[in-house]
């Protein structure tokens, strides 16, 4: 990719990291995970902007995310919306930095399955100097399945392996 793109694909808001995914046009990812991080279990996620103040972000539930009532597991939900609030907050031009989660509120409307993609339309609802106030549903197959509303706080400095 030239650095004529790269400037192109900051003006669009994109994390840090992100390159076109070549199994899906369109769509940009980190690639795989490590297999040794909770964010292995999502599997790949992808996510590109959709405007001003909006990203979308996607993910391919497979028979492990599912519970023993045969929908998604709530966590694996859930978990998705987490890293959702991040990627498609980027997209939708959250300010690049640090952020932890401090709430997540869900609210599961129907029921998802494994086979068909869901889809986070993430809408960044405002950034102060120290928050990101997010909002957005999950759908699957065009059909409305999770709503959610998050805040993120930007924090100084990680306080992972890499800070130490």
């Amino acid at each position: 990719m030239s650095d004529d793109s790269n400037e192109l694909m900051e003006d669009v808001g994109l994390p840090r990291g992100a390159t076109p995914d070549p199994e899906n046009p369109g769509w940009f990812s980190w690639g795989d995970f490590p297999r040794s991080s909770f964010a292995a279990a999502t599997g790949r996620l992808l996510f590109k902007p959709d405007g001003p103040g909006r990203g979308i972000t996607r993910m391919f539930p497979t028979e492990d995310h599912m519970n023993m009532g045969g929908s998604i597991h709530g966590g694996a939900i859930m978990s998705f919306i987490d890293m959702s609030m991040f990627a498609g907050g980027l997209c939708a031009g959250m300010d690049k930095a640090h952020y932890v989660t401090l709430d997540l509120t869900t609210h599961f409307l129907a029921r998802g399955h494994a086979g068909s993609p869901l889809e986070a339309h993430v809408e960044l609802v405002k950034q102060t100097r120290g928050h990101a106030f997010l909002q957005g549903v999950v759908k699957q197959d065009g059909e409305n399945c999770y709503s959610f509303s998050g805040t993120l706080k930007k924090v100084n400095r990680p306080n992972g392996p890499s800070s130490r």
